[in-house]
């Protein structure tokens, strides 16, 4: 299984982005992944939330093929402990998905034509974190996630 983590806009702080690639080459040990960024969209103040979410819908729809299990990463999904999450994870490896897509959607969410196209939601907290922030969280869990499946001293009980 590959996993794919697509966002919406680029990581702007340096700090943040070093970590971020410092667990995702760790996370190269383990499986196939990358991320992949959307532009943010032009000339924001122009639309409204609605027309923004369905523009980054497009975008987002666009790169998805109709073998992927697309995932949403939404304040009202589920919320896993890293060992569930783990779990999670192996049950969709186990199931034969090519790839799995974990997206973070723009500053107002999905558009409903992804939420139709989603196979799951994900919530990390019930707090609210910035998009970039949420980037470095998702690629430390998945890092966790798999010293987890394979028994290794990273993650404590």
């Amino acid at each position: 299984m590959k996993i794919k983590l697509m966002a919406i806009g680029k990581t702007d702080d340096k700090n943040l982005q070093t970590l971020i690639e410092a667990y995702q080459n760790r996370l190269k040990h383990y499986i196939n992944f990358e991320i992949e960024l959307i532009a943010d969209i032009k000339n924001v103040k122009n639309l409204s939330e609605i027309q923004q979410k369905e523009k980054e819908g497009d975008l987002i729809l666009k790169k998805i093929s109709a073998t992927d299990a697309l995932i949403l990463l939404d304040e009202k999904g589920t919320q896993f402990s890293s060992v569930t999450f783990s779990e999670y994870l192996q049950k969709k490896m186990n199931s034969g998905v090519k790839q799995l897509v974990l997206i973070i959607g723009g500053p107002y969410g999905f558009s409903e034509a992804v939420y139709k196209q989603a196979q799951g939601k994900i919530s990390l907290s019930k707090m609210t974190f910035s998009h970039q922030m949420i980037r470095l969280f998702v690629v430390e869990q998945l890092y966790r996630a798999y010293t987890i499946l394979k028994n290794e001293p990273y993650h404590h009980e």
